[in-house]
């Protein structure tokens, strides 16, 4: 069972030939024999924003594909306090740690209304005994979630607050239009940025104020970008 998912609800069984990210996520170069091969369930889950995935520790049982939302990704550090160490976008995979150990090492919660596929582990290895190209897909993931993750502190927790918080308005661009931009509550964001709330709060107004966003509603989430400039010049 999934921690958390009493809040979430099932949709069943996935049909991942009909994906409409198919292309995206792990089971884009299987053909109809690789599906044959496929006996456990796949689901789908929708994920109300809040709603923990799993949790750090947890005993690994299947691995997830991200289809709609965003997922944060968040460790535990020694002196109590949880980080955001990544935030998934849809086509992402979380969990694959479930491949190597039995234990997830991060927590996952939705950061957003999301949309799940869970795919248990008994697939996973079914499928990658019998078909070098989910293998390939397996590293092709893998190797872009280190990256994401270097990335990620690269570019995010080091610089000045400017730079920290221009550089997360980049990286939240929509992947269907590179003019809007998803962010999140203030204190998310600070604990992504290592930031202080109300700095990221500044930040974020002084983009406004000097006319390089434009929100697109009254919470503070949706921002439409008018001018790059300022952001690529931090």
């Amino acid at each position: 069972m999934i921690p958390g998912k009493t809040e979430s609800a099932s949709k069943g069984a996935s049909d991942c030939r009909s994906c409409s990210i198919r292309d995206m996520v792990l089971f884009a170069d299987l053909n109809e024999a690789d599906f044959a091969r496929i006996h456990a369930p796949i689901d789908d889950l929708e994920l109300r924003a809040g709603t923990p995935l799993f949790q750090e520790g947890a005993s690994a049982m299947g691995i997830f594909t991200l289809r709609a939302g965003r997922i944060k990704l968040m460790r535990s550090t020694s002196d109590g306090r949880q980080r955001i160490v990544r935030v998934l976008r849809p086509g992402d995979v979380a969990g694959m740690e479930a491949l190597v150990v039995s234990r997830y090492n991060t927590d996952a919660v939705a950061l957003t209304d999301a949309s799940v596929c869970r795919i248990p582990l008994s697939v996973i290895h079914t499928l990658g005994a019998s078909s070098p190209r989910l293998q390939q897909r397996l590293m092709e993931k893998w190797h872009h979630a280190l990256k994401d993750a270097d990335d990620w502190l690269a570019d995010l927790n080091f610089g000045s607050a400017r730079q920290r918080v221009c550089n997360f308005v980049l990286k939240m661009r929509s992947a269907t239009d590179g003019q809007v931009v998803t962010l999140f509550a203030r204190e998310d964001m600070g604990s992504m940025l290592n930031l202080k709330l109300e700095t990221v709060s500044r930040e974020v107004s002084a983009l406004v104020r000097e006319g390089a966003l434009k929100p697109l509603d009254k919470q503070g989430r949706a921002y439409r970008i008018l001018n790059l400039s300022p952001l690529l010049a931090a």
